[in-house]
């Protein structure tokens, strides 16, 4: 069977060759041509356009490079017809892959979506054309089924697929360790939030002498892309080493985003970060519908984790944070006891083998 597969960002590749691999298992004639990035690639996929040329995020963002979004919609478009997939699977990234889909509908290609769009959040009206266009939905997060369901649509529940993922890694990480206790920087995957939001990790990590600092590089940028940010401090940067590295941490700074999850889930206490353009943030406060930007907080209902936004991310509110995640040992255990209720929340291994099915199943039908 001929798949086409759109990730458009770190956390949408790493998901989507998860599911490439468990349809390959049970569909041994399965092609892949994908936009996406290298896990997808490792996972026999042919990459039209990697997500590094397609990851923009804020609205200002997004409209000074509408140029070039629009000229990678009419490439994925033309790609499209010119391959014509017995389906194509979309894996969040709103913006582009609804596109697509209503494209896809009109050309009488199945539309599967794996990771549902944050429709949640903001603009819910949105749902609208997801049953228009999509033929079917599999979800990652519990409260989605509902929401759904509230707007007259059945959805797939098949788990959160980074469960999958912390499981098929092991840990290998005495490189990390040494005499010093560590403090992980996730600085983001896109460059315009690496930007804003780094420099001021760093200067408040410089507040703790006592404790090394590693960097969880991006996928997309080599090490001389975080040189300039560096300095002249010893802070090293390591690449596809994050699980690693969280499992070394004794916490973390966390830009906003699955890497949250992930860490709540590797069991390190961590803040939450989120910086970005002035206008973009003032327009998303005004449209964004949810108490919450980080995935921890919001599948738990509450604040477990501190969310430190734009005014508040700064190297004063940072490192005061970081010092209660450090050496607070009551705060500490009070976030991680959260974090137990949470996983039983999230479930166990096994998304991407329950999507594979279901949708091996939907296509047989």
């Amino acid at each position: 069977m001929k798949y086409y597969v759109i990730a458009g960002e770190a956390s949408g590749d790493l998901h989507a060759s998860n599911l490439m691999r468990e349809l390959r298992r049970r569909d041994p004639s399965a092609s892949f041509r994908c936009w996406g990035g290298d896990l997808m690639q490792q996972e026999n996929g042919i990459i039209v356009k990697h997500y590094r040329e397609m990851a923009y995020m804020g609205f200002v963002e997004v409209l000074t490079h509408l140029p070039a979004i629009f000229r990678n919609i009419r490439q994925c478009k033309q790609d499209l017809l010119q391959h014509r997939p017995d389906v194509l699977i979309l894996v969040d990234f709103p913006g582009f892959n609804l596109r697509i889909a209503e494209f896809a509908k009109q050309q009488n290609i199945p539309v599967f979506y794996y990771i549902s769009p944050k429709i949640w959040a903001w603009n819910q009206k949105r749902v609208l054309k997801i049953k228009r266009v999509v033929d079917k939905m599999f979800c990652i997060l519990p409260f989605e089924v509902d929401f759904y369901r509230r707007w007259g649509m059945e959805v797939d529940y098949v788990g959160n697929p980074l469960a999958d993922a912390i499981a098929a890694r092991e840990a290998t990480d005495a490189a990390l360790h040494g005499d010093q206790p560590l403090i992980a920087l996730l600085p983001g995957s896109r460059k315009q939030e690496i930007t804003r939001i780094l420099p001021e990790m760093l200067r408040a990590t410089d507040h703790f002498k006592d404790f090394r600092v590693v960097i969880a590089g991006a996928p997309a940028f080599s090490e001389d892309f975080y040189r300039p940010f560096t300095g002249s401090r010893q802070i090293q940067v390591v690449f596809g080493q994050t699980y690693d590295l969280l499992r070394a941490s004794r916490a973390a700074l966390v830009t906003s985003g699955t890497a949250t999850l992930e860490t709540a889930l590797l069991n390190v206490p961590q803040a939450v970060l989120y910086k970005a353009n002035a206008l973009s943030v003032a327009i998303a406060r005004r449209v964004i519908k949810v108490p919450y930007i980080s995935l921890v907080n919001l599948i738990a209902g509450k604040e477990i984790v501190k969310e430190l936004i734009q005014e508040t991310c700064n190297e004063e509110q940072i490192a005061a944070e970081l010092g209660k995640l450090l050496h607070d040992e009551p705060y500490r255990n009070r976030m991680l006891a959260d974090y137990e209720v949470l996983r039983g929340i999230v479930g166990g291994p096994g998304a991407s083998t329950r999507a594979a099915e279901k949708m091996l199943e939907y296509l047989s039908e």
